[in-house]
Order: structure tokens, then sequence, then C-alpha cells
């Protein structure tokens, strides 16, 4: 990973970047208000490179997550906006046919890209859809669940009609904390009919791909809250990720990280995009990160120094475990190293 080579010089993670593309929730905002640094970080980000968003959160349009953007301050067109649900529609184009009925779970986020695609929205089983395509609202509740439910009451190998989900975040950071996301109310729907839904946005790739084909990226660097999400779509897509700590995914979790769904920097904040990125120095057996320092021990992770930063020593312990190979549940890791003194929702 990119996070660990050895470098002649000590570059920033923006160096060569053409364009960043950046997630939404837990990375600029969380509900309304922007997450500190953020703003400032990006607007100081851009000088010289685009700057775009992907969004698997599927309750809003482009064009008012654009809005929302610019509000904060940061001056955004809906074209510089990739959402879940317009993956959603590229998908759901190519499995039935223009014109078709299809029953929508969601919000006005959803219910525009379906319109906009020459679909035509109903909200009832009854009403034969061609397909069910689910994506996060507030606003869902029990009805939906149940007519999409009904509709998907027949196995697709079975003659069954299609089921897109425009993702399956299972939380979503909002402005009082940890909240359910869209991979709940999907299990929901998972656990009454016994089917799995397709799946348009992050960690799958198209989403990733018409971001780099819109805004034409030869280098892009893309900014993430969640492993399992962000990380691991901007690996299948081979483009070179930051996760930001300012979201769902804690040191535990990067510490825990499986190989797919490690990610290239690791920041406190977005201040640590435009500052040079330490190298991790690996001798006998001890990784160093400027005066952080962490060895394996056989099944004991140890802290040798803390050093001054203690996103130091999370990317330290971060790369000692993740040479191993092995699983984090097979170390004893000391509470120390995933101390968690960054900034959450």
């Amino acid at each position: 990973m990119g996070l660990f080579t050895r470098r002649a010089s000590t570059p920033t993670p923006l160096d060569n970047v053409d364009v960043i593309l950046a997630d939404l929730d837990g990375v600029v905002y969380a509900g309304a208000q922007a997450l500190p640094h953020a703003v400032d970080s990006l607007n100081r980000a851009r000088d010289g490179r685009r700057l775009a968003y992907i969004t698997n959160n599927a309750s809003r349009t482009d064009a008012s997550v654009a809005e929302h953007l610019s509000e904060l301050g940061l001056p955004t067109q809906p074209d510089e906006v990739v959402t879940s649900p317009q993956a959603a529609m590229r998908l759901l184009s190519t499995l039935i046919p223009a014109g078709s009925p299809v029953l929508v779970v969601g919000g006005e986020g959803l219910v525009v890209e379906v319109e906009k695609a020459g679909f035509t929205v109903t909200r009832r089983a009854q009403d034969d859809p061609a397909a069910v395509v689910q994506g996060f609202s507030p606003d869902v509740d029990w009805t939906q669940l149940a007519e999409a439910a009904f509709a998907l009451k027949v196995p697709e190998n079975e003659g069954g009609i299609p089921w897109i989900a425009t993702n399956t975040d299972w939380t979503i950071p909002m402005a009082r904390g940890i909240a359910p996301g869209n991979g709940t109310l999907v299990s929901a729907v998972h656990t009454a009919v016994g089917r799995l839904a397709t799946v348009a946005g992050k960690p799958e790739t198209p989403i990733f791909e018409e971001a780099v084909a819109r805004f034409g990226a030869r280098h892009p660097l893309f900014l993430g809250d969640r492993l399992d999400t962000d990380i691991l779509g901007a690996n299948r897509a081979g483009i070179p990720s930051a996760l930001a700590l300012t979201g769902v995914d804690r040191p535990k979790h990067v510490l825990a990280a499986p190989a797919g769904s490690q990610p290239t920097y690791i920041l406190s904040d977005l201040r640590e995009l435009d500052q040079p990125y330490p190298d991790a120095v690996v001798r006998d057996g001890i990784v160093t990160v400027r005066g952080a320092s962490v060895r394996v021990n056989g099944a004991d992770v140890e802290i040798l120094s803390e050093g001054d930063e203690p996103i130091d020593l999370l990317r330290a312990g971060a790369k000692a475990i993740w040479d191993t190979g092995r699983a984090i549940f097979g170390f004893r890791v000391p509470e120390r190293l995933y101390a968690d003194p960054f900034h959450r929702p």
C-alpha cells in the first residue's frame, strides 16, 4: 500500500492528485453541519485540482447536495456530485425496458433519478413493478418496506423482478450521533423475503468508475470515513484513498482492517491532506512512524514509543499488524494503541 512506501522525500497526500473525490457523511458534514476543519481544508485542497463528491446517501438530489455544500462554503455544481441513485439507474437501465414502473423505497433523491432515467415511480406492489429500487431516507417506514417485500416474494431466478439497493451502509453519521443506515433497512426486507439485493453504490465499482470518467481523473484521490464501503470500493476501483477519522470507523477498526479495506493514508482530519505524510520505517521488525514505534512479538502487539502524535502511533500499529497478514483477534493489543482522541460526530 502507498501508505507505507519508503520515499526519498516526504510528499503530502495531495501530491500529483488532479481530482479529489470526497465522500460526504462523516467526511464533509454530519447531518446539516460541516465537520471541523473540513470546509477550509477542502477549499485549500482544490487549488490546482478538481474537487468532486461521491455519496451513498440516496435521500437527496445532486442539486440539493450541491446547494448544501455551497451554503457550507464549498461552491459546488450539481454535476460535481455523483450519487448512488445515479449508479442504480445506470444499472437498472441494463435490466428492464425504458418506461417500466419501478417500486421505489426511499425519498426525493431516489425518486428524481428514477424519473430522470425514464422510469415510472410507484409505491405499490399491486402495480406490477418491473423492479424494486431501495435507498435511504429518514421517511422510509414499515409500509414502504412491506410493499417491497410483497413485490419481491418470488426469487429472481424463478422469474421474480430485480431488486437494487443504492447502498448497504449499516450506519449513517448524524449531528446527534451514528444512526441506522440503508443497509439496516435493506436487511429488514432481506429477512422477510430471503433474497439479496444487487448493490449499485460503494463498495461496488460502477459509482467510482462513473466519477473518474465524468471528471476525467488521471490521478484521483478518494476521501472516506468507512473502511467497508469507501476504502474497499476505492481499492477495488484502483484509486488511492485516505481514511479520515471524523466519521464512522475508529482506530480499532483501522487496526482490524483486512487487506482489501486498508487505506493508502490515515488522517486525523482533513487538515492533514496538505501536510507531509510520514514514511513508516521497518527495521528489525520494529515499525516507526516519526516518534512512534510498534512491533509484533508473537501474539503481542507492543508499543515501544508512543511518539508525539496519536495518529502516528495508530499508523505504526496498523502497519505492524497489517504486515503480518493475520486477523486482529489473533493478537493481544494494548488499549493505548486503539485510544480514540480523534473527532467524531
